[in-house]
């Protein structure tokens, strides 16, 4: 082969990526650890709460149980579920504009907590993704 130049590509990093992957789970893993102590922490939340909001709270604890598994779901397969990426994502970040519109009226509570809460969590998933990866499809098998 005469005259014919091979170049090998190789990713910009040496390790191929893992250890951005490996941070992106650690995130995954914090955010589930996260919603299922927001979990435990409803039911008292749901045992004290008025019968007009009863089922509202139950609804509520049953999210973070819900996103607990999937923020588990993304940190096992982050690079197969990329439709779960932009629902959670989308739904945090969702819920931050929402909570920030709403501190115009002082009458309404709790904006400041998801601010706080779904803010971090919205900055987390995002660096996660990119870390991960998350746009990236995993080969079939």
């Amino acid at each position: 082969m005469t005259g014919t130049t091979t170049v090998e590509t190789r990713p910009a990093t040496t390790d191929g990526g893992r250890v951005g992957d490996r941070i992106g789970r650690v995130l995954l893993g914090l955010a589930a650890v996260g919603a299922v102590a927001a979990a435990l922490g409803a039911y008292g939340t749901v045992a004290d709460a008025e019968p007009a909001v009863t089922v509202v709270e139950t609804w509520r604890a049953y999210g973070f149980v819900v996103f607990a598994g999937l923020f588990a779901l993304l940190a096992l397969r982050p690079r197969g579920q990329r439709g779960v990426w932009l629902l959670v994502i989308f739904h945090k970040v969702a819920m931050t504009v929402t909570a920030l519109a709403y501190t115009r009226n002082a009458a309404i509570e709790g904006t400041g907590t998801i601010i706080a809460w779904d803010g971090t969590l919205s900055v987390m998933l995002v660096l996660a993704f990119v870390l991960c990866r998350g746009w990236v499809a995993e080969a079939r098998r």
